[in-house]
């Protein structure tokens, strides 16, 4: 067991992994002086990221690298890397160099002064433009309005953890990761840290991905959406009868026959496509219970770059 786990992955990183490494590595000494590791998780990175930190690895022994099978995504990798850290303290941090490996130091004293188990990094302001701000606001707008957990808004990846929230949060299992709700679900003390996180590089979160993130993130920790079906259809079917019973008692008593060829056509298509869209959100949920009860793992760890040398994981999960 070591003192300290700094943790991070790596997707197109090589042009960072050298210096994000120097930097933690003394930021990890004021802290737990030699007794700490950097735990490097390799996502399937396309460019040499892996080939550079299997260097840096086998000239410190600091350095672990886990290689994945093949590219999982960023929250299995963190995933990943946090259940093969050691230490009795992790620091999980982007390696991008956007968040600062220096942080550890005043996240470590508040931590000590609060004696809480999670100190973690909220933005002052979200960094990019002007979309990426008012899309990341909407998200954490939506998230807070549909879910039954309260995600902090502009967290950060970078947070301070103890042996014992990682030990819980580890026992995760789901197939498909929403990282931010399983912070706040693990529950514990924990305490928020302002931050300033640099913009480096363009985000690689596109519309597609924050719009499949939000879906996730609600059929992961709520069932509003199916609670919302249950009670339209039941505001359907009331005005549905009324409008019968207003059809009836004007054929009775005003000799006016319903017509009105329009109307049918309106109230076809507009029947017909929310139960499409009833469908589609049961189908959500129906496809999120078929991807859990396969039981597959969330991430396949192809190797282990430890104390100079590769150690074979074939078919290891995590």
């Amino acid at each position: 067991m070591t003192k300290l786990s700094v943790v991070a992955t790596l997707y197109r990183s090589a042009a960072y992994i050298e210096e994000f490494c120097q930097r933690s590595a003394m930021a990890a000494r004021s802290f737990a002086e030699d007794d700490f590791e950097i735990v490097l998780v390799n996502d399937g990175s396309p460019d040499d990221s892996l080939t550079r930190a299997s260097q840096l690895a086998a000239q410190d022994d600091h350095i672990v690298v886990v290689d994945l099978s093949r590219n999982h995504g960023h929250h299995k990798a963190m995933m990943t890397g946090l259940s093969h850290a050691r230490g009795d303290f992790v620091f999980l941090i982007d390696s991008d160099l956007e968040e600062q490996p220096e942080w550890l130091q005043s996240f470590a004293e508040i931590m000590a002064n609060e004696g809480c188990d999670v100190v973690y990094g909220v933005q002052k302001s979200r960094k990019g433009g002007i979309f990426e701000r008012a899309s990341g606001a909407l998200f954490y707008r939506l998230l807070r309005g549909i879910s039954d957990i309260e995600v902090p808004a502009n967290m950060t990846v970078a947070r301070l953890m103890t042996r014992r929230y990682v030990r819980a949060l580890t026992r995760h299992r789901e197939a498909e990761l929403f990282m931010a709700g399983l912070w706040v679900a693990t529950g514990f003390e924990q305490r928020p840290h302002l931050v300033r996180k640099e913009s480096l590089s363009p985000t690689t979160y596109t519309l597609r991905k924050k719009i499949s993130q939000l879906v996730n993130s609600v059929t992961s920790f709520s069932t509003a959406p199916l609670k919302l079906i249950f009670f339209s259809g039941c505001w359907i079917f009331g005005a549905s009868a009324l409008f019968s019973a207003y059809l009836v008692l004007n054929w009775l008593f005003m000799s006016r026959p319903p017509g009105g060829y329009t109307s049918l056509m309106v109230s076809v298509w507009l029947l017909g496509g929310l139960i499409i869209a009833f469908l589609g959100v049961i189908g959500m949920y129906l496809a999120k219970i078929y991807s859990e009860t396969k039981g597959r793992p969330y991430s396949i760890v192809r190797g282990i770059f430890r104390n100079g040398a590769w150690q074979d994981d074939s078919g290891g999960e995590a």
